[in-house]
């Protein structure tokens, strides 16, 4: 008797020793801007999940792929409605902004910034840090056509 399969990683249908490291470019130019331009991606590889409604340690559980590196479509919440700043608050705590912004080009041209940060439990600013760190990649205001989303990398050490 066969018994059918039911691991998610066999139903992609990936070759064998498939790795998904994409570079900074590589996300914003050939996933983000495709995915905000509402292009559809022949293999779905990086699920759509809002984020903020998650604490990091259940998010592993909702990605379709990775081991140690998850990545995810969120949109970007803001603070207030009218605002620009982002509305971080997650699950039992919050993702704080840490280290320097990298502004991520090709073609000599900039298209994005990539964004460190680490959660904390509790609510800020007296919140607990924990070794959970997310790359937030976003779009530049001129390379957007329309929505706001974000790539999110979340990788845990």
């Amino acid at each position: 008797m066969v018994v059918p399969e039911t691991d998610p990683l066999a139903q992609l249908s990936l070759p064998p020793g498939f790795r998904f490291y994409p570079t900074d470019e590589e996300l914003l130019v050939q996933y983000l801007c495709r995915k905000v331009a509402g292009h559809h991606f022949s293999l779905q590889i990086i699920a759509e999940i809002d984020l903020y409604k998650f604490d990091p340690w259940v998010l592993p559980s909702k990605a379709i792929f990775g081991e140690k590196e998850w990545y995810f479509f969120s949109p970007r919440d803001r603070k207030y409605p009218n605002g620009s700043r982002p509305n971080r608050v997650a699950g039992s705590g919050y993702w704080k902004a840490t280290g320097t912004d990298k502004v991520i080009t090709t073609d000599g041209r900039k298209v994005g910034i990539k964004k460190a940060l680490v959660f904390y439990v509790g609510k800020a600013p007296k919140g607990t840090k924990t070794n959970w760190i997310m790359h937030e990649y976003r779009l530049l205001e001129t390379s957007r056509k329309n929505g706001s989303s974000k790539v999110n990398l979340l990788h845990y050490f």
